[in-house]
């Protein structure tokens, strides 16, 4: 059974020295596993390749971590998703039946970051952008961003909406009041982040956009954010109050995608697929942050069919990213 995993990351030394610098300082003073992580983001070939051969994993679809660019100032964050958009295409040109690539946006100047995706899925067949949640505080309900959104609609590129941290607003008034450590985790991989992508979405909803963009398509991961523990209860918001054209369980239903990426959680797992079905689901690992031996061993072991399991693990992918 063929195997695609979609939210794996990288990095390059350009983007560990820009915004990527607290997450290798912090590496530094922890050491051991955590040095061993930074390796593992900066390699796109031999080592990661082996990585896969013994996880089992056919393919990665692999994006530059979070915080991503997203926060820069915009003319930096122009030349850095540029940079690093350069440093994958090359890496997907050497290993093309291993490795493919989500696009780095940097939204803050949407009309240029239109034309990189175009770039880099018209011409490089990367398979879409991934996009690390707000930016300074805006969300992607904001019109600004529209042109984005046009052209990934019109280019059927998916985007891939991964965790940030909250603005510092929002982490001072519902995460602080702890140690630093303690709040940088409850605001972040502890709970912060995951209800954070999951406002983004609704935010969207909400917003118009896939009123506006009806045939686009995110994705998100982490066994759907939250979202799907919600989909019922959302619709306590009716299109009377929304003036959205339907309700907006529907917009999370035929317009998101959900993957694992590192929740290998049966209940978790189990809720999704009752809520959503199988045919928006996608396997996923969140390398290296998580093991893709463990993914792949959760993969086996959900309660589906044969069929249905060759769908999540790289039908559906197959299909939305056309690999």
């Amino acid at each position: 059974m063929r195997t695609i995993t979609l939210e794996e990351h990288f990095a390059t030394p350009g983007f560990l020295d820009g915004p990527g610098r607290e997450l290798r300082d912090q590496a530094r003073q922890v050491g051991g596993r955590a040095e061993q992580l930074m390796r593992d983001l900066c390699d796109l070939d031999a080592g990661r390749i082996a990585q896969m051969d013994a996880a089992g994993i056919d393919m990665q679809v692999i994006s530059l971590t979070a915080p991503g660019v997203e926060q820069l100032e915009p003319v930096d964050a122009v030349a850095l998703a540029r940079d690093t958009n350069d440093v994958l295409a090359e890496a997907i040109a050497r290993h093309p039946t291993r490795l493919s690539g989500f696009a780095a946006l940097a939204i803050a100047q949407p009309d240029l970051a239109a034309k990189e995706l175009d770039r880099r899925v018209g011409g490089q067949r990367f398979a879409g952008a991934v996009i690390n949640g707000h930016q300074r505080g805006r969300y992607l309900d904001d019109k600004f961003f529209w042109p984005v959104l046009e052209a990934a609609e019109a280019l059927s590129a998916p985007i891939y909406l991964h965790p940030t941290r909250p603005p510092r607003a929002v982490i001072e008034a519902s995460f602080g009041g702890f140690s630093p450590l303690v709040t940088e985790m409850l605001a972040g991989p502890g709970f912060g982040w995951h209800i954070e992508t999951a406002v983004h979405v609704l935010r969207m909803v909400l917003g118009g956009v896939f009123d506006r963009f009806p045939k686009l398509q995110i994705v998100i991961g982490h066994m759907g954010e939250g979202l799907p523990f919600f989909m019922q209860r959302v619709d306590v918001m009716p299109v009377e109050l929304t003036k959205l054209r339907r309700p907006v369980s529907a917009y999370l239903r035929d317009n998101l995608h959900y993957t694992f990426a590192g929740f290998n959680f049966p209940a978790t797992f189990l809720d999704l697929l009752l809520e959503i079905g199988v045919g928006r689901i996608m396997f996923s690992a969140d390398y290296p942050y998580a093991s893709m031996v463990k993914a792949r061993g959760f993969l086996d072991q959900i309660p589906v069919t044969a069929a249905d399991r060759a769908l999540i693990a790289h039908g559906n992918a197959e299909k939305l990213f056309r690999l």
